[in-house]
């Protein structure tokens, strides 16, 4: 008989898996916020026990990305426009420097890679795909950020990312009023004219102008 929580040497352990998985759901907004979730329905959802999905939601709280309350009810967290517009102040803070640490490693192989992914991202825009809208504008900055060799501003940001996710997704889909992917190419841009204040610019506009939008 397999068991199925005994990870084999490569696969990781049954929270680990669980954890990574409902993180990138609640990121990408394929959660709605104010969803409440039980250990018993993830444990069966996962094919684990109640031991892994409460060892991942544990974590997940603790990242801001799951709620708990007094009476021990798990739910995404439903962000307020002040709480919003905190998580934004952040990137403006966080990515462009990010970006700026990047820019002596945005080779054109990374521009090139960057270009393909606004290529999608503009079909998602045609779908009116929602979350695939958030999941790939969140993969176009981390595949920009990755090469700034800054895992501590990272994993911050990250951070607000996952906990704004169902929500901003849930303002694109109600409002359908979604960023175009324009900003996008003024980064790529800035990135192969090697323009630091270009693009810190830029990023800052990109992240901080679609909240504008959705708030207004």
């Amino acid at each position: 008989m397999i068991d199925r929580e005994r990870p084999s040497d490569s696969a990781p352990p049954a929270h680990e898996r669980v954890y990574r998985s409902l993180r990138a759901r609640i990121m990408h907004g394929q959660i709605d916020p104010g969803a409440a979730l039980t250990l018993r329905g993830l444990a069966a959802e996962y094919g684990v026990s109640m031991t892994p999905a409460r060892e991942a939601v544990r974590r997940l709280v603790a990242e801001g990305a799951l709620k708990l309350s007094a009476s021990g009810r798990v739910s995404t967290p439903e962000l307020a426009s002040e709480r919003i517009e905190e998580l934004a102040a952040l990137r403006a803070l966080i990515e462009p420097e990010l970006a700026s640490r990047a820019l002596p490693r945005a080779y054109a192989a990374l521009t090139d890679r960057m270009e393909a992914i606004n290529d999608i991202i503009d079909e998602m825009i045609v779908k009116g795909d929602a979350s695939g809208y958030v999941r790939t504008n969140l993969e176009f900055h981390r595949t920009l950020y990755l090469r700034a060799q800054a895992p501590a501003m990272l994993g911050l940001i990250e951070t607000v990312w996952l906990q704004a996710g169902p929500t901003m997704r849930m303002l694109y889909e109600r409002l359908q009023r979604w960023q175009a992917s324009d900003n996008h190419r003024k980064i790529i841009a800035a990135l192969r004219a090697g323009d630091e204040p270009g693009l810190r610019l830029a990023i800052r506009v990109d992240v901080t102008q679609g909240l504008r939008m959705l708030m207004a």
